[in-house]
């Protein structure tokens, strides 16, 4: 066989090899004989469902936010590509992959530690009862139970199935008809025999998802537990630092307690806290309490981003995420940040409601 001819041999080889797993994704899916109601039981039953793989996050809003309150501009504002390993709700890690590196999350228990590599920083904490959305909040199956909630099956409705990292996909939309909801639908597709969810898809009134995260790379197995404990590398310097959001800090140690529900959106988490959240599913609003300096800092953001100033307040619209910085709340010297998928007059609404039932403790 002349030189030409072996290698003709060898790319051939190579051309197969790569048409094989292609092959297996643009194999079209396959369906399965079962309702709205039973497929989202099967989504909710399976929502810690073991798994590992690798995911891609888009976000399609462009949040003023800067570093010093929070990273999720960059959660919410771009694409962000994720790793995972997810023995259960009490063991996991997700890493974050970046251009430069890697920011790590190990999760056991109640305790998070993450491991920035760029900077060689470790910080570990307790979960608290608030915080801000973070990595491992945009896989998909995390994803789709927040926004999911406790919905009643009747607002759900079957979509065709979707071939995803290989797997066959069942599909499932959620109608939103709470007008005080800036979301239109939610679309997502699980795992056929699991319910895991490999994609989700939030819209408002767009054809384009405001914010989506799918699978690219998915394995049912249960992960090794060795691949989910953190280790300190050699020569980082172990001094740990606590993990604590803004969101956090002022649940616990802001002065004001803001009242049961806003907008007639029911409190979710205990009162007697600095922040509160209010609604379910694809209805959330959170009122955060935030001293004045800080509040002055978030404030010429939002002036920076185009917020407009009615009734007193500062509002911003990105999508359907609503932004909102009441006046000066005395005798403290706070302002209330209110931020939710909630539609404009509902963050008035709210407002109304905090400068009537804020109490203090």
């Amino acid at each position: 066989m002349r030189p030409i001819h072996r290698w003709s041999v060898v790319a051939g080889v190579f051309v197969v090899l790569a048409l094989v797993p292609m092959a297996g994704r643009a194999f079209p899916a396959s369906d399965r004989p079962v309702s709205a109601a039973q497929l989202l039981s099967l989504v909710r039953s399976g929502n810690d469902a073991p798994y590992s793989g690798t995911v891609e996050a888009n976000g399609r809003l462009g949040l003023p936010f800067d570093d010093r309150f929070t990273d999720l501009a960059d959660l919410f504002g771009g694409q962000t590509r994720l790793r995972v390993w997810w023995r259960d709700t009490t063991d996991w890690r997700v890493d974050r992959l970046l251009d430069s590196g890697e920011v790590d999350l190990f999760h056991h228990g109640s305790t998070t530690v993450q491991w920035d590599y760029e900077r060689a920083r470790v910080s570990f904490g307790n979960d608290p009862e608030i915080r801000l959305p973070r990595d491992s909040d945009f896989l998909p199956p995390r994803m789709a139970a927040f926004l999911l909630g406790d919905v009643s099956a009747d607002h759900f409705t079957r979509l065709a199935p979707r071939r995803i990292a290989g797997e066959d996909a069942l599909g499932l939309q959620l109608d939103v008809d709470d007008t005080r909801s800036t979301l239109d639908h939610v679309d997502l597709w699980a795992e056929a025999d699991t319910g895991t969810v490999l994609a989700v898809d939030a819209y408002t009134s767009g054809s384009v998802p405001v914010v989506s995260s799918a699978f690219t790379s998915f394995s049912a197995e249960l992960p090794a537990a060795d691949v989910t404990r953190f280790r300190t590398p050699p020569g980082v310097d172990r001094r740990f630092e606590p993990l604590l959001d803004f969101a956090d800090a002022a649940d616990q140690y802001a002065p004001l307690t803001p009242p049961d529900s806003l907008a007639g959106l029911p409190r979710s988490n205990p009162g007697g806290r600095g922040v509160g959240a209010y609604g379910d599913g694809p209805t959330r609003l959170l009122a955060i309490p935030l001293q004045t300096r800080d509040a002055h800092v978030l404030s010429e953001q939002l002036h920076q981003s185009g917020a407009e100033r009615v009734r007193g307040q500062q509002l911003l619209r990105v999508g359907p995420l609503g932004i909102m910085l009441t006046p000066v709340h005395q005798p403290f010297e706070f302002q209330w940040l209110l931020t939710g998928t909630v539609t404009d007059e509902t963050l008035h609404r709210a407002a109304a409601d905090l400068a009537r039932g804020t109490t203090y403790r």
